[in-house]
């Protein structure tokens, strides 16, 4: 399991082992992916059946100005993990992300809609998509958005739900972008959605999105309406938040197929929100 020091990466440790897996996770400082010679060599001495990749490059705006890393680590990186694991018949199950789209459709993107990235970022995750599926049959391709859990408490970069309690904490005025819309998806249930997918044997491409298309002004109030806070939030929008990437304006995503499959849905985002604010006040 690659990423697994990640928001992801450690619910994804938590659940396999709980389902009674044996685990190796590995984080960046373990090993390289960019290295193909120490992939190929790291996967045949472990021999695995499924290969869960969430390690990626995810600095959107730092991409702009160093698209060759982002690539390396979302694009080239992906070639690595599945040449390894053609060579020993494992399974890739690999994430990817909404920002794969332009998010000019004004709709939430269902898994057959054509792809239009707007950034660095985003091609190179597009590329590690590609890059998969061209080197292997049967690739678990797994899209998804706004990712939030747990382990956003202790990372550097945490996530949007800890950014808004720390700013609320700091009695800051908040502003907020209400023109961007995308489903933000709680880490814990996209490990199990995802691992469930695996163990039925499912491949291709599914969107596991958090379930509620949401402004991000929109999430931010469900935020302070379930902890009970209530800061100065005023809603802005991206002719005045301007950032350096291009970001798909909306980039919701419909879990068409997850529904086809009779897999549990993805609950609401307000209910996500309140299980992750449980299980913070147990940390």
């Amino acid at each position: 399991m690659f990423g697994s020091g990640g928001q992801l990466g450690v619910e994804l440790l938590h659940e396999l082992r709980e389902r009674g897996y044996d685990v190796t996770g590995f984080e960046r400082t373990h090993l390289d992916i960019t290295d193909p010679a120490k992939v190929e060599q790291t996967l045949a001495t472990i021999d695995p059946q499924f290969v869960y990749n969430a390690a990626a490059y995810n600095q959107v705006d730092v991409a702009e100005t160093e698209p060759a890393a982002a690539y390396s680590v979302n694009g080239l990186a992906v070639r690595n993990l599945a040449l390894a694991c053609r060579q020993i018949d494992a399974k890739l199950i690999h994430f990817s992300t909404d920002y794969v789209f332009d998010g000019t459709l004004g709709r939430p993107y269902v898994e057959t809609d054509l792809t239009h990235p707007l950034g660095a970022y985003a091609v190179s995750k597009l590329a590690g998509e590609l890059y998969a599926r061209a080197y292997l049959a049967e690739p678990l391709i797994v899209r998804t958005s706004g990712v939030f859990g747990p382990a956003g408490m202790n990372t550097n970069r945490g996530n949007f739900l800890e950014l808004m309690l720390r700013l609320a904490r700091e009695r800051k005025p908040i502003r907020v972008v209400e023109d961007h819309f995308a489903s933000p998806t709680y880490a814990p249930l996209l490990a199990s959605r995802s691992i469930d997918l695996a163990e039925a044997s499912h491949h291709g491409i599914f969107h596991l999105g958090g379930g509620t298309p949401i402004s991000w002004f929109g999430y931010a109030e469900l935020i302070f309406e379930a902890t009970g806070v209530n800061p100065e939030l005023t809603p802005t929008d991206a002719r005045e938040y301007r950032t350096v990437a291009r970001r798909p304006q909306y980039s919701a995503l419909e879990n068409k197929r997850l529904a086809e499959t009779g897999i549990a849905p993805m609950p609401p985002l307000a209910e996500a929100i309140r299980i992750y604010m449980n299980k913070r006040a147990t940390m």
